[in-house]
């Protein structure tokens, strides 16, 4: 709704990863840095750091974030734009003046999961902001970009020798809770980036094609495509028909085919997110 490139789309992708580098920072002080939970990125790093040498987290995390950033624009190139650099420093900022808040529990299952949730949030909104935080993620893409390792398995192993050492340095069980806290901020990334609604696509094959149609499009309501298909035993050409409906609609969409025709075949699949008339406006 919002034209791209204006300066309140400017204000609003600003104001996103600056609440979201708030909410980290918060979730790093609140639950997993007073817990030593120590979940992988250059945060797990200072959280070592800390209880190794004393050195505040914020300092750890600038003394690692602002050299990442250059080296990254030296060796990937200037691709990372003025957000990354703002993120890389404004975190840090964030972490250092919320560091005297209490904890709330020391609990560490309780605090690997809110932590968890809190990071999950707080990226989730960087993310939408097409924002960054910098950190490890920069140190990713440079060994995934000089040794061939795939993007996804160089984040794995970075924040795993994070977990590692933490595992050595606290304890294994402080390393486990560490690796809750990072399957809990993946989904909540997740589900802050597309939503907990999901919507299902249909996929529709039968010898009843016109029949189906008007079904889908009178009695359930809502709109098709057809799409070519081609029997892989018997090399007939018919339609595959695809709908996408609401989770309610389910229940609905079923008995219409049964109805039109009970040997008909149907795939119902996930879509996370789905933009269009029926449906969300595009964001």
């Amino acid at each position: 709704m919002i034209k791209s490139g204006s300066p309140v789309h400017f204000l609003l992708e600003y104001g996103l990863l600056f609440a979201g580098s708030l909410v980290i920072a918060l979730s790093f002080n609140l639950f997993l840095n007073p817990n030593r939970i120590a979940s992988g990125g250059v945060a797990g790093i200072s959280t070592i750091v800390e209880a190794v040498w004393g050195i505040q987290p914020a300092l750890t995390q600038w003394a690692l974030n602002i050299p990442l950033f250059l080296l990254g624009v030296v060796l990937l190139g200037g691709k990372f734009g003025v957000k990354t650099a703002v993120g890389s420093v404004i975190l840090p900022f964030l972490v250092l003046i919320t560091s005297h808040i209490e904890p709330p529990t020391k609990d560490v299952l309780l605090a690997s999961i809110y932590g968890g949730i809190g990071i999950g949030v707080g990226l989730g909104l960087v993310f939408r902001g097409r924002g960054s935080t910098g950190g490890l993620d920069l140190a990713a893409q440079i060994l995934h970009k000089y040794t061939g390792v795939s993007l996804g398995l160089a984040i794995a192993l970075l924040d795993g020798m994070v977990i590692l050492t933490a595992g050595i340095v606290f304890s294994p069980a402080n390393a486990l809770y560490a690796m809750i806290g990072l399957f809990v901020t993946s989904k909540t990334i997740d589900v802050v980036q597309l939503g907990l609604s999901t919507s299902k696509v249909a996929y529709i094959i039968t010898e009843k094609t016109e029949e189906m149609s008007a079904a889908v499009l009178y009695d359930l309501d809502r709109g098709l495509t057809r799409l070519s298909g081609q029997g892989g035993y018997t090399g007939d050409v018919r339609p595959v028909l695809m709908v996408v409906i609401s989770n309610r609609e389910v229940s609905k969409i079923k008995s219409v085919v049964r109805s039109v025709d009970p040997r008909a075949f149907m795939i119902l699949s996930d879509a996370a997110e789905v933009f269009g008339e029926g449906f969300k406006l595009h964001v």
